[in-house]
């Protein structure tokens, strides 16, 4: 059973889970973002059990279903078979990379008429190797990414295995260093498209930052996202 947390008061709530990639044990995050009628929307889904469906159903009625970027889609059919009616919207892609996954919506630009009064949304597009879409919940300033930033160092909430801390200290520099996913550094591709995305986010002035992989940033927000993405910003 993974431990649901109320995040944002009645508003959001994370849940944190376990998922191995490149032969590292890392940590995902789910968001679940309750919009005024009480309908649910899972962002960046787990895996679920019977026990965290139920604490879930306490909290309202999941309606839609999130895989939000290139790499987060792998449980995406988990949630889909717990909640059979709700809606699946998928990272532009995602569609090809796995057909496999029914859905009804593709992501884009323009948030959905159905809670565009409560999020707003971009697509991060121009990039070669990674694709995702930021949310931004409006009244509480709260910005969701999955990729573009990852913050993991000595505060990292848990165990760090010798392959983590090797790849993230003598390989990527990004131990104690929030930055975009080596997926994005590896080919930011067209940094004048990217860099619009960019700007659009920073825009928003979020009070705090849920991220997929790594510590949430609770503080000096812009700060940190300006020097994560200056290799774009400046160019």
């Amino acid at each position: 059973m993974e431990k649901l947390t109320e995040y944002v008061s009645e508003k959001i709530w994370l849940l944190e889970y376990p998922v191995r990639f490149g032969g590292m044990d890392l940590f995902g995050r789910t968001t679940i973002i309750r919009l005024e009628n009480g309908d649910l929307i899972v962002h960046d889904p787990c895996k679920i059990d019977d026990s965290t469906k139920g604490k879930i159903d306490e909290i309202g009625i999941v309606k839609y279903i999130i895989a939000p970027g290139s790499y987060h889609h792998l449980f995406v059919t988990d949630f889909q078979e717990k909640y059979p009616n709700a809606e699946t919207f998928l990272c532009p892609g995602l569609e090809r990379k796995r057909p496999d996954i029914k859905f009804e919506w593709i992501l884009g630009n323009k948030p959905d008429h159905r809670w565009e009064d409560a999020i707003d949304q971009v697509l991060v597009q121009g990039t070669k190797h990674i694709w995702e879409v930021a949310f931004f919940h409006k009244s509480s300033r709260t910005l969701i990414l999955v990729d573009l930033l990852e913050n993991i160092g000595d505060d990292y909430g848990h165990e760090a295995g010798l392959l983590l801390r090797f790849w993230w200290k003598a390989i990527f520099r990004m131990w104690n260093n929030p930055k975009a996913a080596p997926e994005y550094q590896m080919g930011w591709g067209n940094k004048e498209i990217v860099k619009i995305t960019l700007n659009k986010i920073l825009s928003w002035d979020a009070k705090r930052v849920i991220i997929a992989h790594g510590e949430n940033i609770e503080e000096h927000v812009n700060e940190t996202l300006a020097i994560a993405w200056r290799r774009v910003l400046n160019a």
